[in-house]
């Protein structure tokens, strides 16, 4: 059977009369379940593809217009309401938690918009742009902070004493308004890193070198973050400086080695200065202490002497006035006192040979010597004869 014989239409039953090329409109299937057509294998219920089309585009030209009847405005008004929907609905967009929405009108600024689901004009009248507001942005300047990832256009500096450092530092920030950060700088970080490399050389301009390396980082952090913060505010760029941190501090690689040599230098200077110090400040304690040892003696015996002499003259004048009263007396007692004073360790006995008429006798125990077994022997005091004139008052032995 060949291909293109109608005559046995096999199981898929009579092609429709439009199918030979005539060119006319195949006729409407009947609804009944008569033949006419192609149908699918399962009995005349089964569905009509062919039908199904061919109805939908009779409906479409119906609701169009047919063919020199133009298109009804009905149909221009639902395509019109259908596109205005769907241009409406793109306004819808939702701003998460760590963010804020921007929205420009034609451009100009007109709001900040919070986190949550959110609506605007949809382009080209109103744009959206979303701003991370929460997050912390972290910008590397001079490199890694090792040698192999050293920028040394950023890294090297000059300090106040003309010495060169090999500093890097890392800059955290974040936005802390939306609106300006959008609209002030075409580019934040760029500047951020402009802002920082500045401020940072300038401050470095007036440390010297050991404060940087040594106990003055935190200085220089401090006067860095405060000198951006000031800079980014002049500009209006909606940006807070949450950091500075300096990652490393060295000399540069080609100088190390001299450089070592210059602290151990220092150090050893220092500690030769301290312990000099040290030396100076014992010496002169005890010079100090030795001075007022001395002073104190001095003002001692001062005090000791002048004593002495009141005490002597006050004595003096007490005398002075019992002799004025008893002159005899006086001489006598004075001179029983200092022969009594002179002669307090010698081994002798004086007697007065006033009225004496007999020998005098003396226990034993007056001539045993008082100086140690070097004493001179006593003296034996010679019996007074009655017949000589006795000596003067106090003077006989």
């Amino acid at each position: 059977m060949p291909w293109n014989d109608n005559a046995n239409p096999g199981p898929w039953g009579s092609p429709p009369s439009g199918d030979d090329g005539g060119g006319k409109e195949p006729p409407k299937r009947p609804s009944g379940g008569g033949g006419g057509g192609p149908r699918r294998p399962g009995g005349p219920g089964g569905p009509d593809l062919n039908a199904g089309l061919n109805n939908l585009r009779n409906r479409m030209r119906g609701f169009l217009g047919g063919p020199g009847q133009g298109v009804r405005p009905g149909a221009i008004a639902a395509v019109a309401a259908a596109a205005f929907a769907l241009w409406a609905l793109s306004g819808i967009y939702q701003v998460a938690s760590n963010e804020e929405a921007v929205v420009t009108r034609f451009g100009a600024f007109e709001r900040v918009e919070a986190p949550g689901l959110r609506y605007h004009l949809p382009s080209p009248v109103e744009h959206v742009e979303k701003v991370a507001v929460t997050s912390l942005n972290r910008l590397d300047i001079g490199g890694t902070g090792t040698p192999d990832g050293d920028i040394p256009q950023e890294s090297l500096m000059l300090t106040s004493d003309e010495a060169i450092v090999d500093l890097t530092f890392r800059v955290t920030w974040r936005i802390s308004d939306a609106s300006r950060y959008v609209f002030a700088t075409r580019a934040p970080e760029e500047g951020v890193k402009a802002v920082a490399e500045s401020a940072m050389r300038q401050v470095i301009g007036k440390t010297d070198l050991d404060s940087i390396l040594t106990n003055g980082r935190g200085q220089v952090q401090q006067e860095t973050a405060q000198l951006m913060q000031s800079t980014l505010d002049s500009w209006g760029s909606g940006i807070r400086v949450v950091e500075v941190q300096i990652r490393s501090a060295n000399p540069p690689q080609e100088v190390v080695a001299a450089f070592r040599d210059v602290q151990s230098a220092d150090q050893d200077r220092d500690s030769a200065v301290n312990e000099a110090n040290a030396y100076r400040n014992r010496v002169v304690q005890e010079a100090k202490g030795d001075a007022a040892k001395i002073v104190q003696s001095a003002q001692g015996y001062r005090e000791q002497s002048v004593r002495t002499a009141l005490g002597d003259a006050a004595r003096f004048n007490s005398i002075y006035g019992e002799y004025k009263r008893a002159p005899e007396a006086t001489r006598e007692r004075l001179y029983l006192e200092t022969m009594e004073k002179v002669l307090a360790h010698s081994n002798k006995v004086v007697i007065s040979g006033k009225g004496v008429t007999a020998p005098v006798i003396l226990p034993p125990d007056v001539f045993r010597p008082r100086g140690g077994p070097n004493a001179a022997p006593a003296a034996v005091a010679a019996p007074a004869q009655p017949q000589a004139q006795g000596p003067a008052p106090g003077g006989d032995q």
